[in-house]
C-alpha cells in the first residue's frame, strides 16, 4: 500500500520572537494535494533492522525517517516497531525537493509514523503522535494532525485548525536549495529588529485567498528578505505574482485567479 505525504506551503510567515536558540513564528501552512511524496512498506534486501530506500542526501542517522523510528524506541514502544521493521524496507520516492521550503522531509516523517502507527498497531490518537512528531521536527505536528490548513505558532508545536480547503495552487522550484539554518542566522544578522507581532495576530484571521490577494511575498514572509541576502542568485527567480514558501527555494502562486477574487 502507497502513502502519500503532502507538500505544504507556507502562505504567510512572520518571526514573532525567539525561544532559547530557537525563532518563534505564526505562520498559515496549507497543504498542497498535487505535490507529494510516495512512503510504502517493501520486502527487504538487507540485514539492518532499519532499511531506508531512496534518494537521500544525508546520512541515515541524520534522517528524519530514522529519528522518527528512534523516537518511537524511546517512548517504550521498541518491541512493536522493530518487529514491523525486521519484515519490511521503507520505500520512498522522493518528489519534494530537499531545501524547497516544502517540509518534504517533516511530511514524510509524519506519514511514516502513522504507517507504524497502523501496522505495528501502536494505538496512537491524532494529538499523540503530533506530540512525537514534535520530537522529531518542529514542522512535523502540522503534518501529523491531518489539517489541510492551520495557523502554526511557537516552534511549530501549537497547530490550529483553519476551516478551508486547499487553494489550487502552482508550485515551482528553482534548482537551489536552501539551508534553513543559514537562511535563520542570516535574518538574525540583518533583519531580526523588523519583528512585528500585531501584523502576524491580523493576518491570522484571514482567509489564505484573502492574504495572498491583499499582500506581496515581502510582506507575507519575514524570511524571504534573509533568503535573497543569503542567496542572491534566488532574485533571478522571484517573479511578480509568485510567493515564497517558509526558508526557500520554492515558489506558489495560484493556478486558478478565481481563487482570489471569491475567496
Amino acid at each position: 500500500m502507497d502513502y502519500q505525504a503532502h507538500a505544504k506551503v507556507n502562505i504567510f510567515l512572520k518571526i514573532v520572537g525567539k525561544r532559547g536558540h530557537y525563532h518563534e513564528l505564526i505562520s498559515r501552512f496549507m497543504l498542497v494535494p498535487s505535490v507529494y511524496d510516495t512512503l510504502s512498506f517493501v520486502p527487504k534486501k538487507s540485514g539492518e533492522l532499519f532499511e531506508l530506500r531512496g534518494d537521500f542526501n544525508c546520512a541515515l542517522e541524520h534522517n528524519t525517517l530514522y529519528r522518527t523510528f528512534k523516537v518511537l524506541q524511546s517512548h517504550g514502544f521498541t518491541k512493536e516497531v522493530e518487529q514491523v521493521m525486521r519484515h519490511f524496507a521503507l520505500h520512498v520516492k522522493k518528489n519534494i525537493p530537499t531545501g524547497s521550503g516544502l517540509g518534504g522531509g517533516s511530511s514524510d516523517s509524519a506519514t511514516f509514523l502513522k504507517m507504524l502507527n497502523e501496522h505495528a498497531g501502536l494505538g496512537l490518537d491524532t494529538e499523540a503522535m503530533m506530540r512525537l512528531g514534535s520530537e522529531v521536527g518542529a514542522d512535523v505536528p502540522f503534518f501529523a494532525s491531518g489539517y489541510t490548513s492551520a495557523n502554526v505558532s511557537g516552534i511549530g508545536e501549537i497547530v490550529e485548525h483553519y476551516d478551508e480547503p486547499a487553494l489550487n495552487l502552482e508550485v515551482f522550484t528553482p534548482p537551489l536549495a536552501c539551508n534553513t539554518a543559514l537562511v535563520y542566522k542570516t535574518y538574525r544578522e540583518y533583519f531580526l529588529q523588523s519583528m512585528d507581532q500585531a501584523v502576524a495576530l491580523n493576518m491570522v484571521a484571514l482567509k489564505s485567498s484573502e492574504l495572498l490577494a491583499h499582500f506581496k511575498k515581502e510582506e507575507l514572509n519575514d524570511l524571504f528578505p534573509a533568503c535573497l541576502k543569503a542567496y542572491p542568485e534566488l532574485s533571478v527567480y522571484a517573479k511578480e505574482g509568485w510567493f515564497f514558501s517558509g526558508s526557500g527555494s520554492s515558489f506558489f502562486r495560484l493556478s486558478n485567479k478565481a481563487d482570489v477574487k471569491n475567496g
